[in-house]
């Protein structure tokens, strides 16, 4: 058994997969396992030939179920997800490694844009005001990004490392590790929940560096990708919030409607579209996700995670 498993899936539209890869094998001294999930039409690139292990599920998962198939087939102790555009620096596992502990589920590093280096892309998930997940420093200046470990309310799987018995603690049904409903777009915020609600906490490795070339996929994607946000932030927040959602369905619904009435405004039509069809798509994964329980997470100890809180982030 290797001691790591490193998942990258794949639709091939990435032009820096090979490259992906590579900066994953230049991970001296771990013995490391990595899985392409190929997702795409046709025949696998040439690139996947670096991989120890591909999965060839014939059509496209979405992210969630695909990191799924993966995880499902190997029980390393160690899981690192890296998007297929996301190219780890030199000592980027060893970096994040030295931050997991007993009560550390998951680690990150600080991500940079990959066309703009100076620029982040983000450094960890975290809450703004209108209970929106964000990419905590998205598009600030690198040198903003905290130089000392600190707690995250969770990590953004476009390059992070799991302890696989977080994990399965954490797990909702046997082999869905992520929520396969959330079939792109706040998966790894849901899976963040999660973890912390199974007692687990997770950390920045400010040494830990990964040039993002953003989602190339994503891009194509159009309004689909908005429609996906829309609706699978609600779905989590019904998790997240149980009973109490509805109390807080109406100031979600005015944040919303105010992004569609802004993109109408502004001539993109489809855009507001997108928002309104991101509802009904909600209104489907409700039943999944809604219950009538208290919080997953005590809401109190959250508000230090949101944008702007006072004294946070605090090295530790």
């Amino acid at each position: 058994m290797s001691e790591l498993l490193a998942i990258v899936p794949t639709l091939g539209a990435s032009p820096h997969l090979a490259d992906a890869l590579a900066a994953l094998r230049a991970q001296a001294g771990e013995r490391l396992t990595i899985a392409v999930v190929w997702q795409g039409a046709g025949p696998p690139p040439a690139a996947c030939a670096a991989a120890d292990r591909l999965l060839t599920p014939g059509r496209n998962l979405g992210f969630a179920a695909a990191v799924n198939l993966a995880l499902a087939a190997d029980s390393a102790p160690l899981v690192a997800l890296v998007n297929d555009d996301a190219l780890l620096a030199p000592g980027w596992l060893a970096a994040t490694r030295a931050e997991l502990g007993p009560e550390v589920a998951a680690v990150q590093g600080v991500n940079l844009d990959l066309a703009r280096p100076d620029r982040l892309d983000g450094w960890g998930l975290g809450w703004n005001r209108w209970w929106q997940a964000v990419q905590l420093g998205h598009g600030e200046p690198a040198a903003t990004a905290p130089t000392a470990p600190c707690e995250l309310f969770g990590v953004s799987a476009t390059a992070a490392l799991y302890r696989r018995e977080a994990l399965d603690a954490a797990c909702r049904r046997p082999g869905e590790w992520f929520d396969p409903a959330l079939f792109a777009y706040y998966e790894d915020v849901d899976l963040a929940c999660r973890l912390r609600a199974a007692g687990f906490r997770a950390r920045l490795a400010p040494a830990a560096r990964t040039r993002h070339a953003g989602s190339l996929t994503g891009r194509r994607l159009g309004g689909v990708r908005r429609r996906w946000i829309h609706a699978h932030r609600l779905a989590v927040l019904a998790r997240l919030f149980g009973r109490g959602f509805w109390l807080r369905l109406p100031w979600f619904a005015l944040r919303d409607g105010a992004d569609a009435l802004r993109l109408a405004a502004g001539g993109d039509l489809a855009g507001a579209a997108a928002v309104a069809a991101g509802w009904l798509r909600a209104a489907a994964l409700l039943p999944r996700f809604a219950h009538r329980g208290p919080p997953l997470l005590p809401l109190a100890g959250l508000a230090r995670f949101r944008v702007g809180s006072p004294g946070w982030p605090a090295p530790s």
